[in-house]
């Protein structure tokens, strides 16, 4: 392979903030932080969603709502019509 053409391909850890789960894989992507995990540093990536907490895989429904948008729609229409069961976590 050329040098200089390639990006850096190294062991990333991605922390999904949600439930707290981390893992380590190997990735190209550019990271400003660093975290020390099982006695070794890596560049950290902070995750909303992995699939310790992805509905497909946990098999419970769960809102992330950031702005409030989800309490907004519930004043204005309530429940009517609402067909999905919504975990409590």
């Amino acid at each position: 392979m050329k040098d200089g053409i390639h990006p850096n391909y190294r062991e990333v850890l991605f922390h999904d903030v949600s439930n707290d789960f981390k893992f380590v894989t190997r990735s190209t992507i550019q990271t400003r932080e660093n975290i020390t995990h099982e006695g070794k540093e890596y560049p950290l990536v902070k995750i909303e969603v992995s699939s310790e907490s992805h509905p497909f895989y946990t098999g419970q429904h769960k809102i992330v709502d950031t702005a409030g948008r989800v309490d907004k729609f519930r004043k204005k229409f309530g429940t009517v019509g609402s067909k999905t069961s919504i975990a409590n976590t």
